[in-house]
């Protein structure tokens, strides 16, 4: 496999770019100098954890250790690509007056194109969202400045926050984090006036995403403890969105601890939230969260992982039953989770079978995430001879031999 492919390359240049040792890079990043040693070798896959902390140490954006948006050489698989700035051009447009030439479209119609560009996103159809958004913002957009009353702009500012978190969706998978973050302040502004609090509430998953993303354990935290002390007064009156976005909530902040790694602070707030998907009826989607006990089980298996226990995260996903109706961008996602469990684990295999399996699931969720990635060069590197299945896995999401 090709040196420069595998984010512990990356780092090892960035790092040798500032003069710095391994062991000094170590010290910056708390983390330890075999993990930085192994990881820039290629013997280790680097984990979110160790990006984010590593990327903090060295003051450089995430993308750049991981290499994303990643493009491809054949035409076909890179157009999605040039999806991009149109949808990047509505975002900026936000606030500008809309083209009042293009009809006004009426509500039950923009809900349902709403409702069918989110089910684009569960399946991570990449093509189907940048070619469905840009005119669908611009036609929310348009319904803003053309509807009276406040039921109606209500309406229309939920539809607009429900379509930008699917456009932020969209430009995460790609890799545009610069994107997502502008989409994120679309998100607040359009969701603050909404009507419904819980909308707001989600916008601040979000930053503590960002925040997470670049390192900041402390900041992502502070956001969701104070996100939960809002909705903690509605709890207990059983209403089943608020117990879905405040279970959603526990989640994030599990997923805060476990990147920090704070196993007791991880079991905690899984713990709580494993309590609150027992409260909610199963097969609701509040919100597009699916929260309930199987994606709960879901998140049991990846915080096990993010925490480096891969056994724990195997024995977990052996008693995890799925629930057909989970949206298969939750289902790829523990495929690829689970991978990096096994290969924690050292059934390097499993790990291969796992990822084969997200790729039939959710295939452009698979092309596009760099973890997967990182267990594909690992796989490869350990193999002395590696398999025709996991060469063709290494050139389908763009890893030269």
């Amino acid at each position: 496999m090709s040196d420069d492919v595998h984010i512990g390359a990356r780092i090892a240049t960035e790092r040798k770019l500032r003069g710095l040792s391994q062991q000094q890079l170590a010290q910056r990043a708390f983390v330890s100098h075999s993990l930085i040693t192994k990881v820039e070798q290629g013997r280790r896959p680097a984990s979110p954890a160790m990006v984010a902390a590593v990327g903090r140490a060295l003051r450089v954006d995430r993308s750049r250790l991981t290499g994303q948006p990643y493009r491809f050489a054949d035409r076909r698989d890179d157009a999605v690509h040039d999806l991009v700035p149109a949808l990047r051009r509505d975002v900026l447009a936000h606030r500008l007056s809309p083209d009042r030439d293009r009809p006004v479209r009426a509500l039950d119609e923009l809900e349902g194109a709403v409702a069918a560009v989110a089910g684009a996103g569960d399946r991570v159809d990449l093509m189907v969202m940048g070619t469905v958004l840009p005119e669908l913002l611009a036609d929310v957009r348009l319904a803003s400045h053309s509807y009276g009353g406040d039921a109606d702009r209500e309406r229309v500012m939920r539809l607009w926050a429900h379509a930008y978190a699917v456009g932020r969706g969209f430009a995460l998978n790609l890799g545009y984090s610069d994107l997502a973050t502008m989409i994120a302040d679309r998100y607040d502004e359009v969701a603050a006036v909404c009507g419904d609090p819980l909308v707001a509430t989600l916008g601040d998953t979000k930053r503590a995403q960002d925040l997470l993303a670049a390192g900041d354990f402390e900041g992502a935290e502070q956001i969701l403890t104070r996100a939960r002390g809002g909705l903690e007064p509605a709890v207990d009156r059983e209403d089943p969105a608020t117990l879905a976005v405040y279970g959603y909530l526990h989640l994030r902040s599990a997923l805060v601890a476990a990147r920090a790694g704070n196993a007791d602070a991880t079991g905690a707030h899984l713990g709580e939230a494993e309590e609150l998907a027992g409260r909610v009826d199963a097969g609701r989607n509040d919100y597009g969260l699916s929260f309930g006990p199987s994606n709960v089980g879901i998140w049991t298996v990846g915080l096990a992982v993010e925490l480096a226990d891969g056994p724990r995260a195997v024995a977990r996903a052996r008693d995890l039953r799925i629930d057909p109706a989970t949206p298969p961008n939750r289902v790829g996602h523990h495929y690829i989770d689970l991978a990096r469990g096994h290969l924690l684990a050292g059934h390097r295999h499993a790990a291969l079978d796992a990822l084969l399996t997200a790729r039939r699931i959710s295939p452009q969720q698979v092309r596009h995430h760099p973890m997967v990635r990182e267990t594909v060069h690992t796989l490869a590197l350990e193999e002395k001879r590696s398999s025709e299945t996991l060469r063709g896995l290494a050139a389908w999401i763009g890893i030269d031999e």
